[in-house]
């Protein structure tokens, strides 16, 4: 993380860079982090935390392995993205923007993927899934556990 800072603190938007840096390298940015890069800038913590909490693909916990993100955009919504959500916290046992124990997969909410002639749409991952029922969801964990084992 030093590296990191040494490297960008002196450009213009270097916040942005340092923070979009970290999260790739170490996958998320803790609120200890926040101060760390907050002191190491000297600027408040409030102007950290206030760029990764606005922006949505900035996290401050651990993710899972696998990421399956629900779009709420108006056409998934209405067609049935909430039911999907419910069938995944009923398989799952977690709500969205939390992760498996095992640490294997996030529940997360996105907006419109553009999609819409798809709807309801969720997001394995970076690949779009469109018309999915929520009897349709086991099946879709399953092939993200068979690919688990097979690596």
């Amino acid at each position: 993380m030093d590296q990191i800072l040494e490297q960008n603190k002196h450009l213009p938007g270097g916040l942005m860079v340092i923070l979009n840096e970290v999260q790739s390298q170490i996958g998320f940015i803790s609120e200890p982090m926040q101060q760390y890069i907050a002191n190491k800038l000297h600027v408040p913590v409030s102007t950290v935390h206030g760029v990764v909490s606005f922006y949505s693909f900035f996290t401050t916990t651990p993710r899972g392995k696998h990421t399956i993100k629900f779009c709420m955009g108006t056409a998934c919504y209405v067609g049935g993205t909430p039911q999907l959500i419910e069938k995944a916290k009923q398989v799952l046992g977690i709500d969205p923007g939390e992760t498996t124990p095992d640490g294997q997969i996030t529940l997360e909410l996105c907006r419109c993927v553009g999609a819409c002639s798809q709807a309801p749409v969720i997001v394995v991952d970076e690949e779009i899934q469109g018309r999915v029922r929520p009897n349709k969801f086991p099946q879709l964990l399953r092939l993200i556990q068979d690919e688990q084992k097979g690596s």
